[in-house]
């Protein structure tokens, strides 16, 4: 662990998703990949790039308006079927939701265990407000820093098995806070093809040199770590615990054996795997029982614990560092100390409540099991609560998404720039709150609008 020992160390191919269920409570990562794609050198592409097709890219006017050159790319937009608007999600309770004024059971979410509507939740954030102020004021390094902050931090430290953490006001603010207070010009980020869009744009305010590895490919990262050897001052290897858009889990214990025989860190996102992986539900790490070899992790709060916000968790000189060096952290107002007593009741609930992870796991079961029924036992392959299912182009998932949604299901349409042009896909979250009749009716409603499987 570097902080411990204050030692410094001197666009891909798309594999089919990968993994598979061994046990409820033990999720197998991706088989080592044998691809023979070569790793890029290169940062990664710009995510705008995925967002029209190039004859679809408006040709640029010199001296427009305002209006004028935004409504052209909105034209883009809606000719490539890549249009984006708000639907109006008026009440929650459990998985049943009300959305554009009519009922549905939400299979979009990241409410992995069903906290999001919990009335114990609610009960603490409007005492905290009761009791206190709803605003901090200020940010934590002048005004803003409350009791319950600092209360709520010992609590997600000692879930992680770390010795501190310190709070975000999300999971996008923690790593474009993070990744460029460790990273500068004199170092390397090794970052897996499908990290996340804030891990990408931490990437790039760091300045430092960016190498992408294809997905999962551990052979591919050994070749670049073997190749950068003596370059760098750093090298920092980002991935994420659960992949957001495949849902496969991250293979850490051959991630782990390469940063410790090539001196590198490890940055892990664990968003989607906080609260939910392991035998307390401490994360990826937990999952692997790796928690001494991650050296920084991301989780957030707005997923499987339902509230809101981020942290950054580790040993306790890293909670120091960040809070003089993470701009994001610094440069900002503290989110509310009512929002932490939220966190921390979630936590209390969700550790004297381990059913939920049961029955999750139970959920994810009986709907990878039906959609394997359905022909889609592919697109099912990986192995957690986000399962996928590829559709690829952009109109007809997002047409199959609204017929869904006509038969009483909120199911995300995902297309590009958030998965790349050709892997559309609906993404459908499992949770807790879901019944078992629940998931039975969206696989009834799955027969009867998915098109064919692409080949």
């Amino acid at each position: 662990m570097w902080f411990r020992s204050a030692v410094v160390g001197s666009g891909p191919t798309r594999p089919e998703p990968c993994g598979a269920v061994n046990s409820p409570d033990r999720l197998a990562a991706p088989e080592e990949s044998r691809s023979e794609a070569e790793p890029s050198e290169v940062r990664h592409p710009d995510p705008g790039l995925f967002a029209l097709p190039i004859a679809s890219v408006p040709e640029p006017t010199v001296n427009d308006s305002l209006e004028a050159a935004i409504q052209r790319e909105l034209s883009g937009l809606k000719s490539a079927d890549l249009h984006r608007a708000f639907r109006k999600v008026e009440a929650r309770a459990g998985a049943n939701v009300i959305v554009d004024g009519k009922a549905a059971v939400d299979f979009s979410s990241n409410d992995y265990l069903g906290l999001a509507g919990h009335p114990e939740l609610a009960h603490a954030v409007k005492a905290a407000m009761d009791a206190d102020a709803l605003g901090a004021a200020a940010s934590r390094n002048l005004a803003g820093n409350h009791p319950l902050h600092e209360e709520l931090e010992l609590q997600l430290a000692r879930m992680k098995g770390a010795e501190a953490s310190l709070l975000f006001t999300s999971g996008y603010a923690a790593n474009i806070g993070a990744i460029p207070a460790f990273a500068g010009k004199r170092d390397v980020i090794y970052s897996d093809s499908l990290n996340h869009a804030s891990i990408i744009d931490g990437c790039r305010l760091s300045r430092a040199e960016v190498r992408t590895f294809p997905h999962a490919d551990t052979s591919a990262l050994a070749q670049l770590l073997r190749g950068d050897e003596g370059k760098y001052r750093r090298r920092i290897i980002a991935v994420e615990g659960v992949y957001s858009m495949d849902g496969d889990l991250c293979p850490l214990d051959r991630v782990v054996s390469l940063a410790r025989k090539f001196d590198g860190w490890i940055y892990l996102d664990d968003a989607h795997g906080t609260g939910v992986l392991g035998a307390t539900g401490g994360g990826t790490a937990e999952h692997w029982n790796l928690q001494d070899d991650v050296d920084i992790t991301v989780g957030t709060l707005g997923k499987a614990l339902g509230v809101s916000g981020a942290f950054i968790a580790g040993p306790q000189i890293l909670r120091e560092f960040l809070l003089n060096r993470a701009r994001s952290s610094i440069f900002t107002t503290a989110s509310p100390s009512a929002l932490a007593a939220g966190v921390l009741a979630a936590l209390q609930v969700a550790t004297a409540q381990p059913w939920r992870r049961e029955r999750l796991w139970a959920n994810v079961r009986q709907l990878r099991e039906g959609l394997a029924e359905l022909g889609r036992g592919t697109a099912a392959g990986s192995p957690g609560h986000i399962v996928p299912v590829i559709i690829g182009e952009a109109r007809p998932t997002a047409e199959v998404a609204n017929r869904l949604l006509e038969r009483g299901f909120l199911v995300g349409g995902i297309r590009p720039p958030t998965v790349p042009p050709g892997g559309s896909r609906l993404r459908i979250t499992v949770s807790a709150a879901h019944s078992s009749d629940q998931i039975a009716a969206l696989l009834s409603a799955l027969a009867d609008t998915l098109p064919p499987a692409p080949g």
